[in-house]
């Protein structure tokens, strides 16, 4: 299932439409705070989804009954541009185990590429609820071959995508292979170029968050 947060009004727009201006994008602390917020608004979100339990805590004049989650979660994180996205949804669920994976595109001579990973650093995920961050889903690429990584960890009990902006091409083809991934998003944009970037998306989410690279 898909579920955007641009769908109605509310403070999540305000973050994206400072992520997306070029006037405000230029400020790598509030590109990345925002990221954040995003982040965390996309857990609160997720938080909702999740199996709970009933615990009785003492406070200092009786006993309160609440329900608290039980289910265990896995932040999974696409480097680099999805740290300050996962750290958004890390102050949502601060007991959470993580994985990192280094993804990027390799591009070739005739304009196509393929999603190379380099690094994985992943804790057993079986029985667990999977959310992964990229702050970005143009093509999709990267989330699907991440996911089919992850995947030699165990099988989560269930997946999420989290993500700022997604093109529609891209979430089309995470559905495709994993149909029962829930996709989270900030907003959704229609198109991409015929080098596979966002329209109007906002940009490199990396560079904005941390400096230029030096391209492969």
């Amino acid at each position: 299932m898909i579920f955007n947060l641009n769908e109605k009004d509310t403070l999540a727009n305000r973050f994206i439409a400072e992520i997306r201006s070029v006037e405000i994008q230029g400020d790598r602390l509030r590109f990345r705070r925002n990221l954040e917020r995003i982040g965390e608004l996309l857990g609160y979100e997720i938080s909702k989804t999740l199996e709970y339990e009933e615990v009785e805590v003492e406070t200092p004049l009786g006993i309160a009954t609440t329900s608290v989650p039980k289910s265990r979660v896995v932040l999974a994180t696409i480097l680099r541009a999805g740290l300050p996205l996962h750290q958004g949804l890390l102050n949502m669920f601060d007991d959470a185990d993580n994985a990192f994976v280094s993804a990027y595109r390799r591009h070739h001579k005739d304009g196509s590429f393929e999603i190379k990973l380099e690094y994985v650093s992943c804790p057993p995920i079986e029985g667990s609820v999977l959310i992964l961050a990229d702050p970005m889903i143009a093509t999709g690429a990267s989330i699907v071959t991440t996911l089919q990584e992850l995947s030699t960890y165990g099988e989560p009990h269930a997946v999420h995508v989290a993500t700022a902006i997604a093109a529609a091409p891209g979430i089309e083809y995470i559905q495709r292979y994993y149909p029962k991934a829930n996709i989270w998003v900030g907003a959704i944009d229609e198109e991409l170029t015929a080098k596979s970037y966002i329209v109007p998306g906002l940009g490199d989410a990396g560079d904005l968050s941390f400096g230029s690279k030096v391209q492969e």
